[in-house]
């Protein structure tokens, strides 16, 4: 168990939905935080209510200077949790071009900007937590998710290849794979939702994985359990079950 107290977590996606949520949990165990995303008067709000301390640093993680001022005035941090995203469903048939590169953007690139102004120092204090959020999705490729699952599927190997260079550093590393979690990206879907969470169950998921020293959990365990199976599909069978023709 982690002492929460002593420690300050740097929240990049904080202003809604399950990011929102995690720092809620976070701060009723204590943990001092630092909120950010691209709405500085929700982030004061939030800041406002919660029982630890906490401040709002406004951040947008697709402008790369923007980032480096946001982690200027974060200062010295123990942790890191990225849950910034964006996310469109969208089929290649359909392919909006602002839409797919903003998720690409924002959900990988953006975390890759935040790492970049964060690991170095964590790896020079020699400690330091980083937990970065994937998705059930991102584990192979889907119908109608261009933009969204790649770019999730690139945050989780990005943690991957973290996890194998930062081993012995003292920066531990962690990922977390939600399934579908009710928020205003999920608002958008038109089909059914299998075994959708509250952000609050989602984040409690979210923050046992903190507390624990296990690398990646997927949730919820049946539900992802299914698309980690689904690797080992043979590539013809799969696309004949999930392929749209």
């Amino acid at each position: 168990m982690r002492d929460w107290a002593s420690k300050r977590y740097w929240i990049v996606g904080a202003s809604e939905g399950l990011g929102r949520a995690l720092c809620e949990r976070l701060s009723a165990a204590g943990a001092e935080l630092v909120l950010s995303a691209r709405n500085e008067e929700r982030l004061e709000t939030l800041a406002a209510r919660l029982p630890a301390p906490a401040r709002a640093v406004r951040v947008d993680v697709s402008d790369s200077r923007d980032v480096a001022r946001a982690a200027g005035a974060a200062g010295e941090i123990d942790g890191l949790v990225y849950a910034a995203g964006v996310y469109w469903p969208q089929a290649a048939r359909d392919w909006t071009p602002e839409e797919v590169t903003a998720m690409c953007d924002i959900n990988f690139t953006g975390a890759a900007r935040v790492l970049g102004e964060v690991v170095p120092g964590m790896v020079a204090r020699g400690h330091g937590h980083v937990v970065l959020t994937g998705s059930l999705s991102g584990f192979r490729g889907l119908p109608g998710s261009i933009g969204y699952s790649a770019s999730k599927a690139g945050v989780m190997h990005l943690a991957e290849c973290l996890r194998a260079d930062l081993n012995g550093t003292g920066v531990e590393v962690q990922l977390v794979n939600p399934g579908f979690v009710r928020t205003r990206l999920t608002d958008k879907n038109d089909f059914r939702m299998p075994m959708i969470m509250e952000p609050e169950a989602a984040a409690r998921e979210i923050f046992e994985h903190m507390c624990s020293g296990g690398f990646s959990k997927s949730f919820p365990r049946s539900f992802g359990a299914l698309f980690q199976l689904s690797r080992f599909v043979p590539a013809p069978l799969y696309y004949r079950l999930f392929g749209r023709g």
